[in-house]
């Protein structure tokens, strides 16, 4: 994909961390609850406004494009092993592990507004399974996840960022949603096994003893979205589970053994059912508690959450919006806008992955894209040289000044909160022979920026899924972008627009002048387009005609004063494609 990499970006963000973050600067003291609200030890209220790292201590298949190859970190790393060998696949994940997240990628979450992460650990970097214990029931503690929290917890320190330690993969797995905890499934789970349930507390009291006294670590998320049928295993999420007993018991036992060494750091809980089925869980039973639950691809009206702040008002107690994310730039704008009206804070999900409804995209390379062909059975296999080197490639490519920026998705989660306006995308100073490509029309809310009729995907509520950008590349919008292959290009085309949708394009004049506008589209018989200009409709229902090869239409005259214009395409009939447009002195 043919992308900008933010060299500029870069400059800045690092000029500015270097003014105002070169010093560790020490927290307000720890996050506590205090009633509906969590404060700090000033009693300040603290809205979490926080990313989560998924990827990185635990990779998910959908995350690689590994859907349909791997059912979860395990299986692929087991399939990798078989082609690669033990020795080279250590070096793959130690250097995935070394590349994903750097002080690069909390520096720029600085910048952005987030002030908090939330890391999602895979317990198998701090201990090891209980069938690999030498003696049963003893803990064998390993150095790596416990440097790495270290590492992350210091860049976050030095930015002021509150860092949440998420326990993400349990000992045995906690569901049956395998990819989420990388559940062994030849295996008792963490609910099948006592052995696995100890081991779980140790870690928690081992984590509490070694970050007692750490007032950037902003709290612990105790585990993270159980899904299971304690009840019915037929009810295998636990969404129907009217009563959650060893859930509830499992998360009083690890809150006693944190207590027992630690009584500083806020605790949150996470019900079952994906996080949000809280029946039997409360009422809480420790003073510094708040409940999490998660969102994602439901409405975003005041019912999708009343329940949350229901259980806030009932046991008087803070509420957090835990994990939600991959959706559309306008559905997070609308979830973030909701949660923020209600004075609950949250965390997205990730920061980082191949796709690009995230701040950070990885690109893939043709050797990963042959390994990933060949484990779903649609092609040869690689030799191992070629495997390894795609994958080395792929973790060298996750670091984030490698990756793909996608400056729209952050700004639909900041600026967009407390602003409609469309701003540009890129600047467009227009000269006398000037190409405007149309996949960099305005940046900003849909029905001010641009209009498409798929904005986010609503399954959940619906029962019916929506893709908002059927191309899946370029930007987060409900404007569908593919591959371009007409003779001139960046590479990418607005696709497959529809009467009513219409996009926007802030654009800079030198002076006032009229210009003859070309239009390069590609259309289905009978499409029509209009041209506004600065709010009033210049050109209405004008023919592409153009039904099998790229074309050019030509608009005569168009006068555009000094400064800034306001342009817009507007579909009127048809259906049509959209590269480029190009401003010619009249």
């Amino acid at each position: 994909m043919k992308r900008s990499r933010l060299p500029i970006f870069y400059t800045v963000v690092f000029f500015l961390l270097t003014v105002l973050y070169f010093n560790d600067v020490p927290a307000q003291g720890f996050l506590k609850a205090s009633g509906k609200r969590i404060v700090d030890e000033t009693g300040k209220e603290i809205l979490l406004r926080g990313m989560g790292l998924g990827g990185w201590m635990l990779q998910e298949p959908y995350m690689l494009q590994l859907n349909g190859s791997a059912y979860n970190q395990g299986d692929f790393k087991r399939k990798i092993i078989d082609l690669i060998g033990r020795e080279n696949t250590t070096l793959f994940y130690d250097a995935w592990l070394k590349n994903f997240c750097t002080k690069t990628d909390i520096d720029s979450m600085a910048v952005w507004g987030f002030n908090s992460i939330r890391l999602p650990m895979h317990y198998n970097l701090f201990t090891l399974p209980i069938e690999e214990e030498p003696i049963a029931n003893n803990q064998t503690w390993l150095p790596k996840g416990f440097q790495m929290v270290d590492s992350l917890l210091s860049w976050c320190r030095s930015n002021k960022i509150y860092l949440i330690l998420d326990l993400h993969a349990a000992p045995g797995g906690q569901g049956t949603d395998f990819a989420i905890s990388d559940r062994d499934t030849t295996k008792p789970s963490l609910w099948q096994n006592e052995a696995n349930q100890v081991k779980t507390v140790a870690l928690w009291r081992k984590l509490a003893e070694r970050y007692v006294n750490e007032p950037w670590i902003g709290g612990y998320d105790l585990i993270n979205e159980t899904n299971w049928g304690f009840q019915n295993a037929a009810d295998k999420n636990g969404c129907a589970e009217t009563e959650n007993i060893p859930l509830r018991k499992h998360l009083i036992a690890i809150t006693d053994a944190i207590r027992q060494v630690d009584k500083n750091h806020l605790i949150f809980i996470e019900a079952n059912c994906w996080a949000n089925n809280y029946k039997g869980i409360l009422p809480t039973w420790d003073a510094n508690m708040a409940i999490s639950f998660h969102k994602y691809w439901n409405n975003n009206d005041q019912a999708s959450i009343q329940q949350f702040i229901d259980f806030r008002n009932q046991y008087n107690i803070p509420v957090w919006m835990g994990e939600s994310g991959e959706n559309s730039n306008s559905w997070f704008r609308s979830a973030i806008s909701l949660l923020e009206r209600n004075n609950i804070g949250w965390a997205w999900w990730p920061h980082k992955k191949m796709g690009m409804n995230n701040p950070f995209q990885i690109k893939t390379n043709s050797g990963y894209q042959q390994l990933i062909k060949y484990l779903k059975g649609e092609g040869s296999q690689p030799t191992q040289n070629a495997i390894l080197s795609s994958l080395l490639q792929l973790a060298e490519d996750s670091k984030a000044e490698k990756t793909i920026y996608h400056k729209d998705v952050v700004d639909a989660m900041f600026r967009q909160i407390s602003s409609n306006e469309a701003i540009a995308f890129k600047k467009h100073n227009i000269t006398s022979n000037t190409i405007v490509f149309a996949v960099d029309y305005d940046m900003g809310p849909i029905g001010q920026a641009y209009f498409s009729k798929d904005s986010a995907n609503y399954w959940v509520s619906s029962n019916q899924r929506t893709q908002w950008n059927k191309g899946w590349m370029y930007r987060n919008d409900g404007v569908d972008i593919e591959e371009c292959k007409d003779s001139l290009s960046n590479g990418f085309q607005v696709t497959a627009m529809q009467p009513s949708e219409w996009l926007q394009y802030t654009i800079v004049v030198g002076k006032e002048a009229a210009y003859d506008l070309q239009l390069r589209a590609l259309s289905t018989p009978g499409a029509t387009i209009s041209l506004f200009v600065n709010g009033r409709e210049i050109v209405p229902n004008i023919a592409i005609n153009s039904s099998s090869a790229w074309h050019t239409a030509a608009l005569k005259n168009i006068k555009l004063k000094k400064g800034i214009n306001k342009i817009r395409v507007a579909n009127t009939a048809g259906e049509f494609s959209l590269n480029y447009l190009q401003f010619l002195k009249h």
